[in-house]
């Protein structure tokens, strides 16, 4: 049985397992097996993959985005550059990682831009993060990096930093923090939502809910919005792409 799975922790917010098993049914593809492995910590890596001799690839989430790579034996140019990986593949003896949330993020934000959309937001600094700062640097969109830690790296600003002069400059907000995932939905990033407008593009990578209470806001405000629901379809699909290559 080739075995596939997801590891993070935890996991009972992901659609993973559901969406490969009913992809392995819809397209009979036999002999396969998708599962959830939560990991309470990234030590307990190596003793998964030494128990699992079927295992031919993992997707990565919340998170061990980063911290997994110093178990990786390659890297991709995309994820050696980002410094993150979503996906990983065993091919013989090599442990390869790749990053596809860049390639689900692209296709998924590009249709939306529109000409004033020319700076961006960037709500947290995590592997999710690095991947959207590596999409917004190719299409050539400055941005700014919010974060709630005290020892701010340059490039980034507090959450009581933004205000309506930002939002004026800056209309396109990304999330890309866990701030109102299940079973946390009624949380929200802390932003002045009073001063986002028309011009505005709220981009959430949470998938669930569908409707964060981050993108209800702009609604609320005539803001363009959009969910992570579409990018995570596609980079599941290119995961299953590179485990089959």
């Amino acid at each position: 049985m080739k075995l596939y799975g997801l590891i993070g922790y935890p996991l009972n917010h992901s659609f993973s397992k559901k969406y490969f098993t009913e992809k392995f049914n819809k397209e009979a593809i036999n002999d396969c097996l998708f599962e959830l492995f939560p990991l309470k910590q990234i030590q307990d890596f190596p003793s998964l993959i030494s128990s699992h001799d079927t295992l031919l690839g993992l997707a990565v989430t919340i998170p061990y985005k980063e911290s997994v790579m110093p178990y990786l034996s390659e890297l991709d140019a995309a994820a050696k550059k980002i410094g993150a990986v979503n996906c990983i593949s065993f091919v013989g003896s090599s442990i390869k990682g790749f990053n596809t949330d860049v390639i689900g993020f692209e296709q998924t934000i590009t249709p939306l831009l529109k000409q004033h959309h020319t700076k961006a937001l960037v709500l947290g600094t995590g592997g999710s993060s690095k991947a959207v700062q590596y999409v917004l640097d190719k299409l050539g969109m400055k941005y700014l990096l919010v974060t709630s830690k005290t020892d701010r790296a340059d490039g980034c600003v507090g959450y009581d930093e933004i205000d309506e002069h930002l939002l004026n400059e800056y209309t396109v907000i990304i999330n890309c923090t866990p701030i109102g995932m299940f079973p946390n939905e009624k949380e929200q990033p802390n932003i002045p939502y009073q001063f986002i407008g028309q011009n505005h593009l709220l981009y959430d990578l949470i998938y669930n809910p569908l409707d964060t209470i981050f993108l209800q806001h702009g609604l609320r405000q005539g803001a363009t919005v959009k969910n992570g629901h579409e990018m995570l379809l596609i980079q599941a699909e290119e995961n299953w792409r590179i485990w089959n290559a």
